[in-house]
């Protein structure tokens, strides 16, 4: 293994591509992802929650289909790996951070999973299920859970191995399920790993970035382009087989 990956300075050797890759064998994440439970609601409660914040993204995704963005401007409606994503604060001068609203793409309806990633600036996000719908929150460093805000049900945690890597590489995944009707915050330092993956239709992220501005220019991006701020850490992806698992055992028959 190589040391640490550099985060002091520049991240991306190209600063606009939104496709870059990072050799996964020379990865190690400088610091570890902060998960904190907050809330567990009812589930009518929680798909209005989930419903209302989604909707905002798809009806901004419907405007700008049918009214661009101007080439000189901001575009708002942007797509992620993970879902479509709806810039709903904006930074500017003298407020150097945003705001995204994500909704979440169902792994298991597009059989796909989004890939192991890292940003160039440090994120916030809260992660909202609503029915019959699971996160799963993956990194190749082990997530630290801080106690709950409030009761809230034992979350599952894992170890896999991820997939995709090059021949006879074998790199350690570590997964916490985000369970259905439940609000999770993340704390994700910057440089370091984490993947989303949403098994079920009613999933958001209501996601932070406090140095938008400042990564921008220091990565020398010519824009506010949430892939452009971000490095990968395979260059394709997985099945969604490689993904759905929950880490809870199998249900078995009970003898008769």
């Amino acid at each position: 293994m190589t040391q640490p990956t550099e985060t002091t300075g520049r991240m991306k050797r190209s600063p606009d591509h939104e496709d870059e890759i990072l050799d996964v064998r020379g990865h190690l994440d400088p610091d570890r992802n902060r998960l904190t439970p907050v809330v567990q609601l009812p589930p009518e409660t929680a798909l209005t929650v989930v419903d209302a914040l989604s909707g905002l993204v798809r009806a901004a995704h419907r405007e700008e289909a049918e009214r661009p963005a101007p080439t000189d401007e901001l575009k708002r409606a942007q797509i992620f790996e993970e879902g479509d994503v709806f810039m709903l604060e904006p930074p500017f001068p003298g407020f150097f951070a945003d705001r995204y609203l994500m909704d979440f793409y169902d792994t298991a309806a597009r059989d796909i999973c989004s890939r192991m990633h890292l940003h160039t600036g440090l994120r916030f996000v809260r992660m909202m299920t609503g029915p019959d719908t699971t996160i799963r929150v993956s990194s190749l460093s082990p997530i630290t859970i801080r106690p709950p805000t409030g009761r809230f049900a034992p979350l599952s945690c894992f170890a896999d191995d991820l997939p995709g890597t090059p021949d006879g590489v074998r790199r350690e995944r570590h997964n916490v399920i985000v369970p259905p009707n439940s609000w999770v915050d993340m704390q994700i330092p910057r440089g370091v790993s984490h993947q989303f993956n949403a098994v079920g239709p009613n999933a958001v992220i209501d996601s932070v970035h406090p140095e938008e501005s400042i990564e921008t220019l220091r990565e020398g991006m010519s824009g506010y382009r949430m892939m452009a701020q971000t490095i990968f850490l395979a260059k394709d992806r997985s099945p969604a087989a490689t993904c759905a698992d929950t880490g809870a055992p199998p249900k078995t028959t009970p003898p008769r």
